[in-house]
């Protein structure tokens, strides 16, 4: 059930009783966000979402980020080789949910499968859903646990989004784009002045030979820099800057 005092009590309890026992909990489905994870952080996140197994679109998506997401952490059930991430934007949009919508314990590779696992989407032999080693996951393994700044770059409800995310000297930048094509303008002042920084991009390319069609590309770009770039429709961009 959702919403009756009864069962929020009792995962509250359930919560208190975790924290005591030193265990994290991810809440999902039936539960509102309530912010208690400000007194037993334990609770690291919430999904209370329509996430990627709803097979949302990027639309959809941009919607959430300026709603449900001022409730709190959200776990978006982020797929990566499930073939719906063709229905729903691109594989570089799933890279780009990852910084932008929060969580400190977000689920990546939801509905996907291990390499040993049966092939089952495409029928015998099918690689559909099945974790792959494609270059562009180095961006998942470094993204960090939580964020020690964040700037909100631009954006428009169910539109285009932009966020820049700060781990240490190292900045994450994520933009997403809904019904429309857009071009990618955006400067890059909140990076130390003085200093000289290695951008590597992750974007949707068809002509690139892997399963996920994702290029990485590597820039320098310092303070002044105006990172410009197309995106098409329903489309992301994912972006590390680190110091050389």
């Amino acid at each position: 059930r959702v919403g009756p005092q009864e069962w929020t009590r009792w995962l509250h309890e359930a919560v208190r009783k975790a924290a005591a026992h030193g265990l994290m909990v991810d809440v999902h489905d039936e539960y509102r966000p309530t912010g208690y994870e400000r007194t037993y952080p334990n609770l690291m996140t919430v999904e209370g979402i329509r996430g990627d197994e709803e097979s949302p679109d990027n639309r959809h998506t941009l919607i959430t980020l300026f709603t449900r997401m001022l409730a709190g952490p959200g776990d978006h059930t982020i797929c990566y080789f499930a073939p719906r991430v063709r229905t729903m934007g691109s594989h570089a949009s799933q890279l780009a949910k990852s910084v932008l919508l929060y969580s400190p314990w977000q689920f990546l590779y939801w509905y996907d499968r291990p390499d040993a696992s049966p092939r089952q989407a495409g029928g015998a032999g099918s690689s559909d859903g099945v974790i792959d080693d494609e270059p562009e996951l180095e961006f998942f393994d470094a993204l960090p646990v939580t964020w020690d700044e964040t700037k909100v770059l631009e954006g428009t409800i169910g539109e285009y989004a932009t966020m820049a995310r700060r781990k240490g000297r190292d900045w994450f930048v994520a933009s997403l784009t809904g019904a429309q094509a857009r071009a990618l303008e955006v400067p890059l002042s909140f990076l130390e002045k003085n200093v000289e920084y290695t951008a590597v991009l992750y974007f949707d390319d068809p002509q690139v030979q892997t399963r996920t069609g994702v290029r990485r590309e590597e820039r320098r770009v310092v303070s002044s820099t105006v990172l410009r770039h197309p995106l098409g429709e329903n489309r992301g961009l994912a972006v590390v800057i680190r110091p050389r």
